[in-house]
């Protein structure tokens, strides 16, 4: 990522979900981002943020901190993200905010979809992989 906010602007046909498919990010992400209350309507022509600077999704926080089984925020918005990506071995009620077996099987799915193998794919975030999962900050309010 070169540091900058990513612009689009809507052509005919776009919809909200297929630009935050292409962008790898989500349809709330952009809604957020953007204003735009209803996920349904926007105009051609529109100038969309699609992408934010690295500073727009949370830094890796370390494997010790998930390791100390946080209930947090960031959990939520992680678990989001593996399930956006494919990656959940989420139960009925899962992809909650604590930290449980259950986010460390979805990310080590994620994992293994990175190409990781081994030890490399216990469920343990680290900074490389983390980074790629692009989670973005919690929206309070």
């Amino acid at each position: 990522m070169n540091g900058e906010d990513t612009f689009y602007v809507v052509k005919t046909g776009d919809t909200l979900f297929k630009i935050a498919t292409h962008f790898h990010v989500t349809v709330e992400q952009l809604q957020a981002w953007n204003n735009i209350p209803d996920p349904d309507h926007i105009e051609v022509g529109q100038r969309l943020l699609v992408a934010k600077s690295p500073s727009g999704f949370i830094p890796f926080p370390g494997t010790d901190w998930f390791k100390s089984e946080p209930n947090s925020p960031i959990i939520g918005m992680m678990a989001v993200r593996l399930i956006e990506e494919g990656c959940s071995a989420y139960g009925p009620n899962g992809g909650q905010t604590q930290w449980d077996a259950e986010h460390r099987n979805s990310y080590s799915l994620w994992q293994i979809k990175l190409g990781f193998i081994g030890a490399d794919a216990d469920g343990w975030p680290g900074k490389k992989s983390w980074e790629k999962l692009r989670v973005p900050f919690p929206h309070f309010g």
